[in-house]
C-alpha cells in the first residue's frame, strides 16, 4: 500500500484548486502546489500568482505547469522497478541501512536497499526473511559489496540472494566483475512467448568511474560465461541470451559521498556516465534503455533539482538517511551527524581494502579515528610486522587506540577469522605483514561496530561515513523542525527533497522566462508530512 493515494492527479490537469486554497496567496506558497499549473499575472501594477486558470491572456506574464515529483525522473524507472517516486535510498555497511528504513521507503513508495556488507550471513538471510514477510510484493534491494580479500564471501551473499528470491541488488566498491556478481544477474534469464528476454534478477551498479560503469552497461564478459556454463550454473542457451543484455542496465554515478569514493564532482561525473549509456546503448542494441541516477553528495532539494535538470533517472540518498531516526545507527551518531557541517568529513583508510589503500570519507569532527587510521596505515607501509614496529610506537598504538597488548588482538582476530575465512589466518601465518595488517584491519573495523552501537568509551574511535550532503541539509534544515535528530523520519527527508525539488524545478520554470525571483521569495522551507500530501494530493 503506498503511502498516500494520488488524489490530485486528474486535478492537475483540470485547472480547478480545492476551494479551501485562498484567492491570493505567495509565490512561494503558490510554487508549493506542485499538482496544479501556475500563472503570473499583472494586477494593479504587481505580480500576482494565479493556480489553475490561466486569467486574462493579456496579463499572464509567466507559466509554470504542474510538476509532480513523481514526474522528475525518468518514468521507465519507477515503472519497471514498480515504485512511485524515483527516489533511492542507498547502502550502508553494517545494516546502518537499516531493514526499517527499507520498509518505511517501500511503503512510501520508494526504493531502499539493506546495508548488508559486514555483517553476519545469518544476520543477512534473516533480515531477507523478515523484509519478504514485511513487503511482500514491494520493491526492496540488498547490497553487494566487492570483497576482492574476502571472495568466498562474496560468493555465499550472491547465493543466498539467490535463494531468498532477493530481486534486486545494489553493486558497490566493485573494481572488476567477478563470477558471484554475474551469477546473481544471470539467474533465471529466459525468453518470454513473446520473445523478450527476461532477467528476473536487477543489479543497480554504483560507480564512480567511467571504465566501470562502461562494464556494467555491458554485456557479462564471455569467460565468465563460460566459466558459469561448465560449473552448471546457467546452460549455453543462457548465455547467449546473456550476451544480448546489459549486466546492469541502471547505473548510479557516485560523486562525492560517504564511504567508499573518489570524490567525484557530480557536475562533471555525471553528464559522462550519461552520454557514455546513450553510447553504449546504441553500440550494443539492447531492447532496453539504459539509465543513469545519481548519488553523493544529494541531500536538499536544489541538489535533487540539479541532478534531475541534468537528466538524472532517479537520485540516490545516502549520508543524509544515517541521521534519520530508522537508521541501524546510535542515537549518540545521529546527533554527532545533525551538528556536522560540510568541511567536517575527511578521508581514512578502508578496512576490508586496506592493503591496497583504498579510503573511504567519514565524520572528522568529535572523533580521533581518521588520523589513528591513518597512522596505522603509515605504519605499515614502513614496516614488515609488528615486531619491527619500534617499542615506543607499539606502546603508544597499545595505550592509546586498541587499549590492549597487540598479540592479544591478534588471539581473538585469529578466532575471529578460524570461523569466518581461515584462508586469512594461513597467510598470516607464512607472511607476518599481513597478520599486521589484519590486526590493524580489528581497529579500523571496530571504528564502525563502536559508532554504529554507541560505546560512549570509545567515542574518539568512532568511524562514522558521512560525505558533506550531510552538512547541506544541516545547513538547508536549520531553524526548523528537521533540525533536531529525533524529528528526521526517513519519508520525511525523503518527501521533502522530493517535493522541494519539484517546487524549485517550477520556479526555474518562471526564471527561464526571464522572470526576476529573489531565493527568498521561492526557495523551499522543510514541511511536515502532512503539509506535503495536501500539497502532492
Amino acid at each position: 500500500m503506498d503511502l498516500f493515494s494520488l488524489q490530485g492527479e486528474s486535478g492537475a490537469s483540470s485547472g480547478k484548486s480545492k476551494s479551501s486554497e485562498p484567492a491570493v496567496m505567495s509565490l512561494r506558497d503558490a510554487l508549493r502546489v506542485v499538482r496544479h499549473p501556475l500563472y503570473l499575472v499583472q494586477r494593479d501594477g504587481e505580480l500576482v500568482p494565479e493556480l489553475g486558470g490561466a486569467g486574462s491572456v493579456n496579463s499572464c506574464v509567466g507559466y509554470a505547469p504542474a510538476c509532480l515529483p513523481e514526474n522528475l525522473g525518468d518514468p521507465s524507472f519507477c515503472r519497471e522497478i514498480g515504485i512511485r517516486f524515483p527516489y533511492v535510498g542507498g547502502s550502508m555497511a553494517k545494516g546502518i541501512s537499516s531493514a526499517a528504513m527499507a520498509e518505511e521507503l517501500g511503503r512510501a513508495g520508494m526504493l531502499g536497499f539493506f546495508g548488508a556488507a559486514g555483517l553476519p550471513i545469518s544476520t543477512v538471510s534473516d533480515t531477507a526473511d523478515r523484509l519478504k514477510q514485511s513487503l511482500g510484493d514491494i520493491p526492496y534491494g540488498f547490497n553487494l559489496i566487492h570483497s576482492p580479500h574476502e571472495p568466498e564471501l562474496e560468493k555465499e551473499l550472491a547465493e543466498l540472494y539467490i535463494r531468498k528470491g532477493v530481486r534486486i541488488i545494489e553493486a558497490s566498491a566493485f573494481l572488476a566483475l567477478t563470477l558471484p556478481l554475474v551469477r546473481y544477474r544471470l539467474h533465471g534469464i529466459k525468453r518470454a512467448a513473446d520473445g523478450s528476454i527476461v532477467t528476473p534478477n536487477r543489479i543497480i551498479a554504483k560507480v564512480s568511474r567511467e571504465e566501470l560503469a562502461a562494464k556494467f552497461f555491458a554485456p557479462a564478459p564471455e569467460k565468465l560465461l563460460r566459466a558459469l556454463v561448465e560449473n552448471g550454473s546457467i546452460t549455453a542457451e543462457q548465455a547467449e541470451l546473456a550476451a544480448h543484455v546489459p549486466l546492469a542496465q541502471d547505473v548510479t554515478a557516485e560523486a562525492d559521498s560517504g564511504g567508499h569514493t573518489d570524490n567525484r564532482p557530480a557536475m562533471a561525473l555525471f553528464p559522462t556516465i550519461n552520454s557514455l549509456a546513450a553510447r553504449l546503448e546504441r553500440q550494443y542494441g539492447y531492447d532496453c534503455k539504459l539509465r543513469v541516477g545519481l548519488g553523493g553528495g544529494v541531500s536538499t532539494p536544489a541538489s535533487a533539482a540539479a541532478a534531475f535538470a541534468m537528466g538524472a533517472a532517479y537520485i540516490m540518498t545516502g549520508s543524509v538517511n544515517q541521521a534519520c531516526v530508522e537508521s541501524g545507527t546510535s542515537d549518540t551518531v545521529r546527533g554527532m551527524l545533525a551538528g556536522t557541517r560540510q568541511a567536517d568529513v575527511t578521508m581514512a583508510p578502508a578496512a576490508d581494502m586496506f592493503e591496497m589503500g583504498v579510503t573511504v570519507q567519514v565524520l572528522k569532527r568529535g572523533t580521533m579515528f581518521p588520523m589513528r587510521a591513518a597512522k596505522l596505515y603509515e605504519l605499515y607501509r614502513a614496516y614488515g610486522s609488528m615486531d619491527e614496529i619500534p617499542a615506543a610506537e607499539r606502546e603508544k598504538l597499545e595505550k592509546t587506540m586498541f587499549l590492549a597488548p597487540l598479540e592479544e588482538i591478534w588471539r581473538g582476530t585469529r578466532e575471529y577469522f578460524l570461523k569466518r575465512d581461515p584462508s586469512q589466518v594461513e597467510r598470516s601465518e607464512r607472511d607476518p605483514k599481513h597478520k599486521m595488517a589484519l590486526v590493524f584491519r580489528w581497529y579500523l573495523g571496530m571504528g564502525a561496530h563502536w559508532a554504529k552501537d554507541g560505546v560512549e568509551t570509545r567515542k574518539m574511535d568512532y568511524q562514522v561515513w558521512c560525505g558533506p550532503a550531510m552538512g547541506a541539509f544541516n545547513e538547508w534544515a536549520a531553524g526548523s523542525f528537521l533540525e533536531a535528530a529525533t524529528e528526521r523520519k526517513i519519508v520525511t527527508v525523503a518527501l521533502n527533497i522530493l517535493h522541494g525539488a519539484a517546487h524549485l524545478t517550477r520556479a526555474n520554470f518562471l526564471r527561464s522566462q526571464g522572470i526576476e525571483l529573489r531565493l527568498e521569495e521561492i526557495a523551499p522551507q522543510p514541511l511536515e508530512i502532512a503539509q506535503i500530501k495536501e500539497y502532492l494530493c
